[in-house]
């Protein structure tokens, strides 16, 4: 009998060629890019991760953008497909459906979840409480499917994906830096534009970028450090991990400049606080890292008291010390221009504060701030913000002491663990879990004014707590692939 492939790749020659004659350049392109990307997304699960990654902070734009009314939120639909191609490929290889391996990441965030899940009983809103509870639902699934799909060194992938999903909204955000927004109400220093990329807003953009710059800036350190010993113990240069290695310190600039361009003080003061749990996780010994702590700490207050850094920045750090830690009474306070944005915020902690001290125990339900706001706001703040701009605060009034305990205990708990990971017999491995210990700095310093997990930016973290879970799993199981680093 002979054989199909050269009828196939006829057929897919001239199907082609008629694409190409029959429609405009912009459509082939999509068109090829989509059949491409259905065959990555079949071949292996991996790639419908990566799409999710990429296609999931769409989601803001698409809903002010786009044509066509999808039935639920992008992100929504590439998770439910990278879940179905999971299956498919569990059911196609005949494997068992779920091989669950059991992870400590997994049991602290499930400390959190169960915490979260009691505040049903309290809750004011049902639906709101569904909608931020299948928030943490999704985040401990896909650990658990980074866990039975990333397995060896296949992880890899999903660094890159990360980076990749970083990239495209680094690039949109750089475009409307540079006027491609026209936002007045946006305009920094007469010149430029706060960028917003692909979520509406400039902070939660400057949240995706500070999130990922920290494990840019380990992944380029760990590649970096690979390619120089191979290089030492071969004489030859590996064209993979130099490529690797560029790729990474792309990364390591772009995100950092992605912060900035936001123009978000939490996101400066997270990103500052991110890349120097980096350099605190780097050296072997504490003391080692106590004296690095110390040196960064004595140059950035002479940076700061020289005035070598623009004054434009340094005036809006010292602005963001003063929002995020004054704490006072606003009740009564005279409102104006200058001081309108803290007293609104603290407005704001104030309206959870009482939440809590309404429902103690179990708060006003997952997601519940927005609803219960109207019964708890201050007299001249009537419209929600949507949240308390402190997620902290907002996990307490929300989920009560017993959350706000378990989200505490879920952040200490994931902390050990990666400090525990840096341990990993695989140097490049060792710079991933380092630049990870600074996402989670990073996002525990960004949370004292704002809530990161909107427009599917919990997806991102989820996958970020899946390499956590299998970096520290290859850590303490003596993963015998690894002796060959």
């Amino acid at each position: 009998m002979p054989s199909l492939q050269p009828l196939v790749f006829t057929s897919a020659a001239v199907g082609i060629a008629l694409l190409i004659a029959a429609f405009p350049s912009d459509t082939v392109i999509l068109v090829l890019g989509g059949l491409a990307l259905l065959v990555c997304i079949f071949a292996t699960p991996l790639a419908a991760a990566a799409a999710l990654l990429v296609l999931a902070p769409l989601r803001a734009l698409v809903l002010t953008e786009s044509a066509i009314n999808l039935p639920v939120d992008i992100g929504q639909l590439m998770f439910a497909l990278f879940l179905g191609v999971w299956l498919l490929h569990r059911i196609v290889l005949r494997r068992t459906l779920l091989n669950w391996r059991h992870s400590p990441v997994f049991a602290c965030v499930l400390i959190f979840f169960a915490a979260g899940t009691l505040s049903l009983f309290s809750a004011l809103s049902v639906s709101a409480w569904l909608i931020e509870w299948l928030k943490w639902l999704q985040i401990l699934i896909i650990i658990t499917l980074c866990l039975d799909m990333a397995v060896a060194r296949a992880w890899w992938w999903l660094v890159f994906a990360l980076m990749l999903a970083g990239i495209a909204n680094f690039l949109v955000g750089l475009y409307q830096f540079l006027g491609g927004s026209g936002a007045l109400h946006l305009l920094i220093e007469g010149r430029f534009f706060r960028a917003f990329g692909t979520f509406g807003q400039p902070n939660p953009f400057g949240g995706m970028m500070g999130l990922l710059a920290p494990l840019a800036f380990g992944a380029a350190l760990g590649s970096g450090i690979k390619l120089i010993r191979l290089l030492q113990r071969t004489g030859k240069v590996s064209l993979t991990h130099t490529l690797a290695t560029l790729f990474f310190l792309a990364c390591t600039v772009m995100f950092p400049a992605g912060v900035l361009i936001s123009w978000s003080r939490g996101s400066w003061l997270g990103l500052a606080a991110g890349l120097a749990a980096v350099v605190f996780a780097l050296p072997g010994r504490f003391r080692h890292s106590l004296a690095i702590l110390f040196v960064l700490a004595a140059s950035a207050l002479i940076l700061w008291t020289t005035g070598l850094l623009p004054a434009s920045i340094t005036d809006r750090l010292g602005s963001a010390f003063t929002d995020t830690f004054s704490a006072s009474d606003v009740r009564g306070v005279d409102i104006t221009t200058e001081n309108y944005a803290v007293v609104e915020r603290l407005a704001h902690w104030q309206a959870a504060l009482l939440m809590a001290e309404s429902h103690p125990f179990t708060g006003v339900g997952l997601g519940g701030y927005e609803d219960a706001y109207p019964t708890y706001r201050l007299i001249n703040w009537k419209f929600p913000l949507g949240h308390a701009h402190n997620f902290y605060l907002n996990v307490f009034a929300e989920t009560g002491i017993i959350g706000l305990v378990g989200y505490l205990a879920m952040w200490g708990g994931i902390l050990v663990l990666t400090w525990r990971a840096r341990s990993h017999p695989d140097i490049s491995a060792r710079g991933i879990v380092i630049g990870l210990f600074g996402a989670w700095t990073y996002f525990s310093v960004h949370s004292l004014t704002d809530n990161l997990l909107v427009n599917n930016l919990f997806l991102h973290l989820g996958f970020q707590l899946g390499l956590l879970a299998i970096l520290f799993r290859q850590t303490h199981a003596g993963i015998p692939f690894l002796r060959h680093r």
